[in-house]
């Protein structure tokens, strides 16, 4: 299985601008830049790939958990997983520093132990946590 996006750009980094489309049309032409990625803190001008990354890895982490819950006998009534991920301009250029994922989750008859446990090895094991494993990842889980 291959999953595909497209970037086009036009222009210079700084002044110049691109849109980001996905093959399953998520985002058709969604546009980003410079001021999108680096200097829009409210996010409305439009996208930018950190993100993108945040919501890859809040929606592949937490269907993961559900797997490993699903595993170990549990059903979650709720898991709601926000993704931070942090951008900073450094000596040899902007870097991704760190990625926080903050979960808060309902699920009937776990204990806080068999919850945190489930929750770490989800943050362990999902496909974009391993892809992004050059990048320290932390997570703050909490039941509801």
């Amino acid at each position: 299985m291959k999953r595909t996006a497209k970037a086009q750009w036009q222009g210079d980094g700084t002044t110049g601008k691109g849109n980001l489309t996905t093959q399953s049309g998520a985002l058709n032409a969604q546009p980003y830049s410079f001021n999108t990625r680096f200097e829009s803190q409210d996010g409305k001008a439009g996208t930018n790939p950190e993100e993108l990354i945040a919501a890859a890895h809040a929606g592949c982490f937490t269907m993961a958990l559900s797997f490993v819950l699903a595993k170990e006998g549990f059903k979650a009534d709720s898991l709601i997983t926000d993704a931070e991920v942090e951008v900073q301009k450094l000596e040899a250029g902007f870097a991704i520093t760190q990625i926080q994922l903050n979960l808060t989750a309902t699920i009937p008859n776990i204990t806080e132990e068999k919850f945190l446990e489930c929750a770490q090895n989800a943050k362990n094991n999902c496909p974009v946590s391993k892809a992004l494993a050059q990048v320290p990842i932390s997570l703050n889980a909490k039941l509801a």
